[in-house]
């Protein structure tokens, strides 16, 4: 890690029993039960959180990009987003696609803030090399 960064924020929970179990904030503001994907449990699961917490990231990002470009974002823009867990020859691995949705923007436009905020999103840097992801404009 950096000794030279800012901290802006740091996380913090506390999670028992892996895929079936429990995650709690250190704050309290996030306290969920897990389920494996595709069981009967009634939790969620760490790629709907993953998802979940890329578009949100990724909507902030794309705030920051149509800032610089004096572009005001519509309030009814979405980001629909898709993490698979999915294996090959035992191997288990992530996959993405994020779609954003910028409703009444110019084509090109919506695209160059959409490039510019997943050269810029943390979620999106993590990624990078990483895990294949299929960004699109809806």
């Amino acid at each position: 890690m950096s000794s030279t960064a800012k901290i802006l924020y740091t996380g913090k929970t506390h999670t028992t029993g892996g895929r079936d179990g429990a995650s709690r904030s250190d704050d309290g503001r996030l306290d969920i039960q897990l389920s494996p994907p595709g069981t009967s449990g009634t939790g969620t699961n760490p790629e709907q959180l993953f998802a979940a917490g890329w578009s949100a990231c990724f909507i902030g990002a794309m705030g920051l990009a149509a800032g610089k470009l004096k572009i005001k974002l519509p309030a009814d823009l979405a980001v629909d987003a898709e993490v698979d867990l999915a294996n090959t020859d035992g191997s288990y691995f992530l996959q993405a696609r994020l779609r954003v949705s910028l409703p009444g923007i110019e084509r090109d436009t919506a695209r160059a803030i959409i490039d510019t905020a997943h050269q810029t999103c943390p979620y999106s840097k993590l990624t990078r090399g990483n895990i294949e992801v299929d960004l699109q404009l809806a």
